[in-house]
């Protein structure tokens, strides 16, 4: 038996996070693996993301205190000892940071990284940190999209750079009864609604006001239903009065059950300004249910080529002509066969495994 430790900067719903949770279910079971969050307490973490709780007996939090601590490196070699890792796989700047210090004063341990996206390279503090992390520990460096990879390379040209790209539990993200769906998130919707949805914190990268907007332009049988909390709700609540949209635009809040919010989905809608490799457009289409995505970051090796949408144009006119062309798209391709085939989460445990043991994958 081997033990992994994954090392987060926090544990709190997003991207990052629910794919280190999957990594917990789909690696191997012959393994020990554990998650260290260098920020937060375990109370407080549960509270915020139930899941959370399903794996508490997997998880270390550190608590750390504003700015750089050493005594964080040596909570992680005393965690390194104690827990006889053979593997600590740190994920973005913080992490890879502070696993590279530890891993360096302890050999036995083996390094992995994982980028998830790399805009903070843009700032010169960050690549300085970066490029001192990576000459620390010398770890397995690994991008999670291909443009990832692509900019990676740009930047650490002499430094072997691994893809493995993100995946989902399609037993958890399936198919399901669009009306069931609807009646148990409490929805009492006209029987010709068309829904549009989208999962994400409600701050001002993620583009909300364009959705909203776009709604404009769409017939009233369209509603839009939102899910996710953040710092712009208020002023997102304003735009929906503005437009007078109470009657069309549903907010959800936090939903912790997401494949039934997908499920009584038409068509996902992601017009985020920034993104990495999103999970959420994965989860919907694992759902069976075909998207609208700006095209960003890593978005376009998310979707099902046939089935879904991407556009270039992010503005609420250019969203709605999308949206409005996929509900009368006539397609055969299902997305979740596209999900099945790219982006189930087993396949991203065995590579990432065949890359902690067995060298490289490609």
């Amino acid at each position: 038996m081997k033990t992994i430790i994954h090392v987060v900067q926090h544990l709190a719903p997003g991207g990052l996070e629910a794919m280190v949770l999957d990594m917990l279910t789909f690696t191997n079971p012959k393994h020990n693996i554990m998650v260290v969050s260098l920020d937060g307490t375990i109370d407080n973490a549960t509270n915020a993301w139930p899941r959370l709780k399903s794996h508490q007996n997997q998880l270390i939090f550190l608590n750390k205190s504003s700015g750089f601590s050493v005594s964080v490196i040596n909570q992680l070699l005393t965690i390194f000892k104690q827990y006889n890792v053979d593997i600590v796989h740190s994920h973005h700047i913080g992490p890879l940071l502070y696993s590279g210090f530890a891993a360096m004063l302890n050999r036995d341990v083996n390094h992995v990284h994982t980028e998830h996206d790399a805009w903070h390279l843009t700032a010169k503090k960050h690549l300085y940190l970066q490029k001192l992390a990576l000459f620390l520990s010398k770890p397995k460096l690994v991008a999670d999209a291909d443009f990832v990879k692509i900019t990676l390379e740009k930047t650490f040209n002499q430094y072997p750079i691994h893809t493995i790209k993100n995946g989902i539990d399609p037993h958890k993200f399936t198919t399901g009864d669009q009306h069931k769906a609807r009646k148990s998130l409490g929805l009492n919707l006209p029987k010709n609604t068309i829904l549009i949805g989208n999962a994400a914190r409600l701050e001002a990268v993620k583009a909300h006001p364009n959705l909203i907007e776009a709604m404009i332009f769409l017939d009233n049988n369209y509603h839009l239903l939102l899910a996710g909390s953040g710092s712009q709700k208020e002023h997102l609540l304003h735009l929906v009065r503005q437009y007078k949209l109470e009657k069309r635009v549903h907010f959800l809040g936090h939903i912790e059950q997401m494949p039934t919010f997908y499920q009584s989905l038409d068509i996902f809608c992601l017009p985020s300004n920034n993104e990495g490799f999103p999970l959420s457009t994965l989860e919907a289409q694992s759902c069976g249910i075909p998207c609208v995505a700006h095209n960003v970051g890593g978005v376009a090796e998310t979707l099902c080529p046939k089935s879904s949408k991407l556009i270039n144009n992010n503005l609420p006119a250019s969203l709605a002509k999308a949206i409005k062309e996929l509900t009368n798209q006539k397609t055969e391709s299902n997305p979740r066969t596209f999900i099945l085939d790219n982006n189930d989460a087993q396949s991203m445990a065995d590579a990432y495994e065949h890359l902690y043991f067995s060298g490289v994958t490609a």
